[in-house]
């Protein structure tokens, strides 16, 4: 039986490229476009009457932006937004991070002209094949159901790692003195709605990876500075691992890993982790060597299986370990990995990991008077 189409929606101002995007896409025997639309809001009549499995959106459009049509789409009729963007435009590069935040589920560099043949548009079936198979939620703060969880962990059939959860059982934790973060798609709208419940003088520095497709990484931390009452800035090699009491947060640049040893942080150009560089599994590893004890990790939605070793041996070294939940992740590939293997302290939904870390990070002596 012959397996059916994906029906893409391509939403383009530009005539002569939105022509090439149908051509490539109809091109290719597992794809079909059934719609095409040249401003926002006829993009949001198409999505509501054709229901496709896949859009590719620009961002510069006539009537809605971008970013408004990715927000409707998200909340009323949640469909797999592949944003097809430049990365040239300082303006449109920021626009893209906004329809990341509000749900669209990767971004895919428009033709350059320096392309060799055929490549750009096998990377743009490949990418519209991969978003088809992602089951987006609706992202509107609220509208997700309520679960119910057992000593925060979710209840739901991950008997191995409550089981799992018991061997690596830590008596007396070391209080915290860092937040270790690591993300993949859907990451950017999961940072944000935990970092826009911190305060601006939340007290532990945070160390984030993300994977976001280059050339669309070089201005996140920038961009992600003006969504937050936190500070944001990429780390820069050498410098020292933040002490408690030093706000902030520092990421891991583009193409780089970002290593912490011997009080110090490091930027390594060491082959790809589970083919990613900058790699979660790589900062989580390194932290449970030196600062184990004293670390709060969160492994988020993300594709494939970066970060679940290094969460687990963050988890045998006395860190406090929480991953993201299947119900509120994009993509549940990274934070099931880290369950099935037991690294996982606590399974917990979105809308619960900023109160989580606002409590991990308590004086004791406060945790205590509770």
């Amino acid at each position: 039986m012959i397996p059916p189409k994906i029906r893409v929606l391509v939403v383009e101002d530009s005539l002569t490229a939105r022509k090439h995007l149908v051509s490539v896409l109809n091109a290719d025997p597992a794809l079909a476009v059934i719609g095409e639309a040249e401003d926002g809001k006829r993009a949001i009549e198409l999505c509501r009457s054709l229901r496709p499995d896949v859009v590719t959106l620009d961002m510069m459009l006539p009537l809605l932006s971008g970013v408004a049509v990715t927000e409707y789409i998200m909340a009323y009729c949640p469909t797999p937004i592949l944003v097809v963007s430049s990365s040239v435009n300082r303006g449109e590069l920021f626009k893209t991070y906004d329809a990341l935040a509000a749900g669209a589920v990767d971004v895919f560099e428009k033709p350059s002209g320096r392309d060799p043949d055929g490549a750009w548009e096998r990377g743009l079936v490949a990418a519209v094949k991969i978003a088809s198979r992602i089951h987006v939620i609706t992202h509107v703060r609220g509208k997700l159901a309520s679960l119910n969880y057992v000593n925060g962990l979710a209840s739901h059939g991950h008997t191995a790692s409550v089981a799992a959860a018991h061997r690596f059982q830590v008596a007396h934790r070391a209080q915290a003195s860092l937040i270790a973060i690591g993300a993949s798609t859907g990451g950017p709208a999961a940072i944000v709605d935990i970092f826009g419940e911190l305060p601006a003088d939340f007290p532990v520095p945070i160390l984030l990876v993300i994977h976001i497709s280059e050339p669309f990484s070089s201005a996140f931390a920038e961009w992600l500075d003006g969504q937050t009452k936190l500070r944001v800035r990429y780390a820069r090699n050498g410098e020292p691992i933040p002490a408690r009491g030093d706000t902030g947060v520092l990421m891991a640049p583009p193409g780089s890993h970002l290593v912490a040893a011997h009080g110090h942080l490091c930027l390594q150009n060491t082959p790809e982790r589970n083919s990613c560089r900058p790699s979660i599994d790589v900062l989580f590893e390194s932290l449970a060597r030196y600062r184990g004890a004293e670390t709060v990790a969160c492994l988020l939605t993300g594709m494939g299986k970066d970060g679940a070793a290094g969460l687990l041996a963050l988890r045998q070294a006395g860190a406090l370990t929480l991953a993201q939940d299947e119900a509120s992740s994009v993509i549940f590939g990274m934070p099931r990995e880290a369950i099935e293997i037991g690294a996982a302290e606590r399974v917990l939904p979105l809308d619960q990991f900023s109160s989580a870390l606002l409590e991990a990070v308590r004086e004791p002596e406060l945790r205590g008077a509770r």
